[in-house]
């Protein structure tokens, strides 16, 4: 199965909401919302990270800024994916001979004749 995934960046404020109080639990709220969100949509999370990020500071110097995210996931329908095998019907062992065509009868004895019979030695000419 293939995949294809989603990063965005972790909420850095809370977001207030009946039965959630503190900043702890408002941050735990805004995080719950966006989780719910994304499983909406179809996306399955995966985990939390930190990463560095080197962003510029001034006109020359450059620093080091940590951002954490959040990585999700969906499941991607290939072509494979979607082809559903069938399969055949097993032979039926009470069909006789006498129920197939003539044209399928014939075919049958092309099948079934060895091919040294249908191929001529290079000393003869047919």
């Amino acid at each position: 199965m293939r995949y294809e995934y989603k990063v965005i960046p972790a909420p850095t404020r809370g977001q207030k909401g009946k039965g959630f109080k503190g900043a702890d639990g408002r941050f735990a709220n805004a995080l719950e919302q966006l989780m719910n969100e994304m499983g909406a949509s179809g996306w399955e999370y995966q985990r939390a990270d930190t990463l560095p990020s080197e962003e510029r500071s001034g006109l020359t110097s450059k620093t080091t800024v940590f951002r954490n995210i959040l990585i999700f996931r969906r499941a991607i329908e290939t072509d494979v994916e979607a082809f559903e095998p069938k399969l055949l019907d097993p032979p039926n062992p009470s069909e006789t001979a006498d129920d197939i065509s003539e044209t399928e009868a014939e075919q049958l004895e092309v099948a079934d004749t060895p091919d040294h019979e249908n191929t001529h030695s290079e000393n003869e000419r047919p």
